[in-house]
């Protein structure tokens, strides 16, 4: 399995309370095997406090334009 971490942080929560483990990046632990949807892709990957998941393709792209309308408002992207 290939991956390419993009972001690896404990993300701390702004009250000092709360705190993850979050990792992200691409994985193709699934390139061209039989899944139960059919045969897997590269795609992305998430841990949460060492909890992980590699979503298909089509939970991905839902992820990434969460992630950049979310940006967006914020004023983050430019």
């Amino acid at each position: 399995m290939a991956t390419t971490v993009y972001f690896e942080e404990t993300v701390h929560d702004q009250g000092g309370k709360n705190k993850i483990d979050v990792e992200f990046g691409r994985s193709s632990f699934y390139s061209g095997c039989k899944v139960p949807g059919g045969i897997g892709e590269d795609s992305i990957y998430l841990n949460v406090d060492g909890k992980g998941v590699i979503m298909d393709r089509a939970t991905a792209k839902k992820f990434v334009r969460a992630a950049i309308e979310v940006g967006h408002y914020h004023g983050l992207i430019d």
